[in-house]
């Protein structure tokens, strides 16, 4: 083997290497901010303040803040329509937990039959026609912002959307890798955000 010949292995031995290095470096990176990256949490000034089905603990609660605090003149809590709870209806029961809100004048409900975020938008859409204004606030879980954000203003035309984070850390913390739930919420919402981004949005 000449001189020559070992020079050019270790050229592509070096080559392969750098690059071996760079992709683990960006899959770390990546990684260690996957978490972060999932969260925007920007609430605006709006007209409504809109919360998204799913958890009904967090998110009306921060909802209510935001009220308090001026960030809109009106919460409307989306709220699945049909389905049961130990024999009341989700509608009902959101009905009776508004009624004994101090500010229950300025709460109202959207009943939804959307089974994703993308259905929940267009059913939320004709809720949120009543309502005046143009500026609306999102309220939802933490982990699903980015996405919820994204899906309702590509999805929903003629408003402005912000959007707020309910945390809740018994789901869902920025370092997942440190907690097996956390870790599943990550994993399960990168998935639907890139098919989101992929697949969904352009059908």
């Amino acid at each position: 083997m000449t001189i020559r010949t070992k020079g050019t292995i270790f050229f592509w031995i070096l080559i392969i290497g750098l690059v071996t290095g760079a992709w683990a470096f960006a899959a770390w990176a990546f990684a260690a901010s996957a978490g972060r990256r999932l969260v925007v949490d920007t609430p605006q000034p709006s007209d409504v303040i809109l919360v998204l089905a799913g958890e009904t603990e967090r998110r009306p609660a921060r909802a209510l803040q935001l009220l308090d605090q001026g960030y809109g003149r009106r919460v409307v809590i989306d709220v699945p329509a049909g389905t049961s709870v130990f024999g009341f209806t989700q509608v009902e029961l959101a009905r009776k937990y508004i009624e004994n809100l101090p500010e229950s004048a300025m709460v109202g409900i959207c009943p939804i039959t959307g089974l994703s975020t993308r259905e929940e938008s267009h059913d939320a859409e004709k809720c949120l026609a009543d309502e005046v204004g143009a500026r609306v606030l999102i309220v939802t879980s933490d982990f699903h912002t980015r996405r919820a954000l994204s899906i309702f203003r590509h999805e929903v035309h003629g408003k402005s959307f912000s959007v707020a984070a309910a945390r809740d850390d018994r789901q869902f913390g920025s370092r997942w890798w440190t907690n097996r739930q956390w870790a599943k919420t990550c994993f399960d919402e990168w998935l639907r955000l890139v098919w989101w981004n992929g697949v969904e949005r352009w059908r």
